[in-house]
């Protein structure tokens, strides 16, 4: 039985390691290919010690420049927000149209086309349905 010493690194702290070298990638630190492999090395690890190995020859980073990035919303979503916008504005211009022309205000059939529409985009937005972060929660 092979008994090493040190305490056990966890899937999380591997994880951390692994940003922690994108961004010294990023930095222009690494190249893709040592980044390549000391990913390899850091899921090939079981201790600690053994994580801080890989980082040794690198400068420690500041807690702002490690600060995981603010969430954004995905270019899709802002396409499919844009296109809600824009058909809703069309559509509320075409009501007003008719009710001027009619001299009177007419059922409000826009609310039929932004409503159920724009409930959508958001429960996809703040539930991250279709954008993997609904899965990332649960997993």
């Amino acid at each position: 039985m092979d008994i090493s010493p040190g305490t056990r690194a966890s899937d999380a702290e591997r994880d951390q390691v692994v940003r922690l070298l994108g961004r010294h990638m990023a930095d222009g630190r690494l190249d893709l290919a040592e980044y390549d492999q000391r990913v390899a090395r850091v899921y090939g690890t079981a201790t600690r010690d053994d994580l801080q190995l890989v980082l040794s020859d690198l400068p420690k980073l500041t807690k702002e420049s490690v600060a995981q990035p603010k969430p954004r919303i995905p270019l899709w979503q802002r396409i499919e927000g844009g296109s809600w916008l824009g058909v809703s504005i069309l559509v509320l211009v075409i009501w007003a149209a008719i009710s001027i022309g009619v001299g009177e205000f007419t059922y409000p059939w826009p609310v039929w086309v932004i409503g159920p529409w724009g409930a959508v985009l958001a429960f996809r937005m703040l539930t991250g349905w279709e954008s993997g972060r609904a899965c990332k929660r649960a997993g």
